[in-house]
């Protein structure tokens, strides 16, 4: 396949590229600073140019672009900035994807979409959340309804570990300094997946029939306390502290209270009856990868 990747510089966007490489596919990039190389393309997506030819011959667009959402407070300009970070580039890309024909559109998205819905697990089919995660989420994923006659897939994507960023990347010196401890309670769920099966999944909806919300996270989400316990575990060092709910939504508002204290029980139900079988499927395994 050709496949053209916006946020091909992060870190699922640059292990994606790695693995369709690896697997001879041919990958484009499209990138906001000047283009270097035949496989870049520059896009300014306030404006709606790209680079001409960026689409020739394209199999399949792949949008993992946004602002981070963490750290710091969710200024009423913060939420602004972070919802025309993802609506704004997918609305161009889905009409890019129309205008050209490209057959296969795998656009962001978040666990997020889910609110906060307690213990109860949760799949595809569950209903939007409460919540500024929630209806920023449902506001990207419905950005891509200018693809046409596009597949369109949305990743909802749950907490990616790597010790090259992400989650685990900022945690893991906090717990080797032996400052580890759960969130509030504990008991809101993380819903994990490991990198290499995030970007594998992304590989998995790409070459197979999957289209509509697909969940990215492990099979076996766990709580807060269990996430604690075990990433002290692969670290060899204890997690002894509690970080109390009201002091994280006193320093970071709304903010600190749906990154943190909501949870997701996801399960990748879509994932799994499409056929991927995952490479690390518990928690122990993603973090000894990690």
């Amino acid at each position: 396949m050709r496949v053209l990747i916006a946020g091909a510089s992060g870190l699922i966007g640059s292990a994606l590229g790695e693995r369709l490489l690896s697997e001879g596919h041919e990958v484009r990039r499209l990138v906001r600073r000047e283009a270097r190389g035949s496989g870049e393309f520059r896009w300014d997506p306030p404006s709606g140019t790209i680079t001409g030819g960026a689409f020739e011959g394209v199999d399949a667009v792949v949008n993992l672009g946004g602002k981070p959402l963490f750290p710091g407070r969710w200024s009423a300009m913060r939420k602004q900035q972070l919802t025309d970070s993802r609506v704004e580039p997918t609305e161009v890309l889905a009409e890019a994807v129309a205008e050209h024909g490209i057959g296969v559109f795998v656009n962001a998205s978040a666990v997020g979409y889910y609110g906060n819905p307690g213990s109860s697990t949760v799949d595809e089919t569950a209903p939007r959340g409460g919540g500024f995660l929630a209806e920023l989420c449902e506001a990207w994923e419905a950005a891509t309804s200018g693809a046409g006659d596009a597949r369109v897939v949305t990743i909802r994507t749950g907490l990616v570990l790597s010790a090259k960023g992400g989650l685990y990347g900022t945690l893991r010196p906090l717990f080797q300094l032996c400052l580890g401890g759960r969130l509030g309670d504990g008991r809101q769920y993380m819903p994990w997946i490991a990198l290499e099966d995030e970007v594998g999944a992304i590989v998995h909806v790409l070459t197979h029939d999957v289209s509509g919300p697909v969940n990215l996270t492990g099979p076996a989400p766990v709580t807060n306390a269990e996430f604690t316990r075990a990433v002290g575990r692969a670290l060899h060092r204890p997690a002894p502290f509690r970080v109390p709910g009201f002091a994280l939504k006193a320093v970071l508002g709304q903010a600190g209270e749906e990154m943190a204290l909501f949870g997701q029980r996801a399960v990748p139900a879509v994932l799994e009856r499409s056929g991927y079988e995952f490479r690390h499927a518990t928690l122990d395994r993603a973090l000894a990868a990690a």
